[in-house]
């Protein structure tokens, strides 16, 4: 059995200066992909679910059991994290689920509300031994609602985590979720201070627009947790997409998906040796 707690690869990770990926699964197919992307890469990772993909589920347990039942078939570390939470109830499900973090996301909010919610959600997930991961500055791209100029202020971030106590820090630095490019260029400098000024892991959101080396430069400069979706999605897709065009007359799910779901490990196998070095 190696489920693991995302504390255990996180705080590893962040002691030694080094990346651990975190990748978003959306059904069965993906989640066995980023394990067996795992296994091929002789790497650890987190599998992460976000609040998106339990809203098209209606539900987050037959999702997380499917996770949980491939992390213990595994070989290498994986653990389960709860990906932008922004419902404080579905924050105590995943616990009670099993899952070992959870990201809330409050960072819509202004920050004297974000930082109150916050607190309480960390107090709550601690009695329980859960790790918070939270957001400060917005991450451009998330459903329209985050502004990519926005950027994290050290000193800001420095008293965030102070007051509520979180275990992690997504913040925002140039990144912008969705982006089926790889092109956008994070302020290195800015994360190198934030990094300076606060004593918790800091987490890279967007991962899938920055560029392989853009992901081994922002490590560098102090990130640790990368978040990965977009990319593995496309690799994914295009597989299926590309199997479906190659025989019209197709109709075996297991076909299709099949080729899909070997694109992404592939995919996760590589990004994990880039992420995790």
């Amino acid at each position: 059995m190696t489920l693991t707690t995302t504390a255990a690869l996180v705080d590893a990770a962040y002691a030694e200066g080094r990346g651990v990926a975190a990748f978003n699964a959306i059904n069965l197919e993906t989640v066995e992909a980023i394990a067996a992307g795992a296994e091929s890469a002789n790497r650890p990772v987190i599998v992460q679910i976000s609040e998106n993909a339990v809203r098209y589920h209606g539900g987050l347990a037959p999702l997380a059991h499917a996770a949980i039942a491939a992390a213990t078939q595994a070989t290498m570390p994986i653990s389960l994290h709860l990906d932008h939470a922004t419902d404080e109830r579905l924050v105590g499900v995943a616990v009670d689920l099993g899952f070992s973090s959870v990201m809330y996301d409050a960072s819509q909010l202004p920050y004297e509300e974000n930082l109150t919610r916050t607190a309480a959600v960390v107090r709550r997930c601690h009695d329980r031994g859960a790790h918070v991961e939270a957001e400060l500055g917005e991450v451009g791209g998330k459903d329209g609602v985050h502004a990519p100029g926005v950027r994290t202020d050290p000193e800001e971030a420095a008293a965030f985590v102070a007051s509520t106590g979180v275990d992690a820090l997504a913040v925002a630095v140039g990144s912008s979720h969705k982006m089926t490019t790889r092109d956008a260029s994070l302020d290195e400098a800015l994360i190198a201070a934030l990094r300076r000024a606060v004593d918790v892991p800091l987490v890279l959101h967007g991962s899938s627009g920055v560029s392989d080396d853009g992901l081994r430069a922002a490590i560098a400069a102090g990130m640790t947790k990368i978040n990965v979706a977009t990319q593995l999605n496309k690799a994914f897709t295009t597989a299926v997409r590309d199997t479906l065009e190659a025989d019209p007359t197709l109709v075996d799910q297991r076909r299709y998906l099949g080729a899909g779901r070997d694109a992404m490990a592939a995919e996760t196998a590589r990004l994990l040796t880039v992420i995790s070095g």
